[in-house]
């Protein structure tokens, strides 16, 4: 197997690596990078992988990753691994996790939950199933799967 590197190393910022092949245009999505924001990203798409045959991996120069925007990536890429870079050296590893409960990130797709009027709450969801992704709204049982939930990202 060719050792040539497809995507270059970065200086100083984020590395989402593992993510499911072809979903890293919604980790940009996710983290509204649009390529106005004077970031250098580097995306390499269906890279070859011995854990998952092909995967994502996306490189952000100079940004950090917020709790809420990880928790968006752990709902489309749960085997997904952050990597933070300082001179070009991993300073820190960790992978995403799907919380028990999800709150606040997507809205239940019963447009008659509670959660869609303008009540003061925040829609909340049970993990169902992690493989394959089925959230439960508390309030009306609905229950999502990962279609719904990537289309309401």
């Amino acid at each position: 197997m060719d050792k040539t590197l497809l995507i270059s190393k970065i200086r100083d910022g984020t590395v989402i690596d593992h993510v499911k092949a072809g979903m890293s245009l919604k980790v940009l999505s996710i983290l509204n990078i649009t390529g106005k924001e004077h970031l250098t990203v580097s995306v390499g798409m269906y890279v070859p992988s011995k854990r998952l045959g092909f995967k994502d991996v996306v490189k952000i120069e100079q940004r950090s990753l917020e709790r809420p925007e990880l928790d968006r990536i752990a709902l489309i890429a749960p085997d997904a691994s952050i990597s933070i870079i300082r001179d070009y050296e991993v300073v820190e590893k960790f992978s995403v996790s799907l919380e028990d409960r999800v709150v606040g990130i997507i809205k239940c797709s019963n447009l008659n939950c509670i959660s869609n009027t303008k009540e003061p709450i925040k829609p909340e969801f049970f993990v169902k199933s992690r493989k394959p992704l089925v959230l439960e709204c508390i309030y009306c049982d609905r229950e999502m799967f990962e279609s719904e939930v990537l289309s309401s990202l």
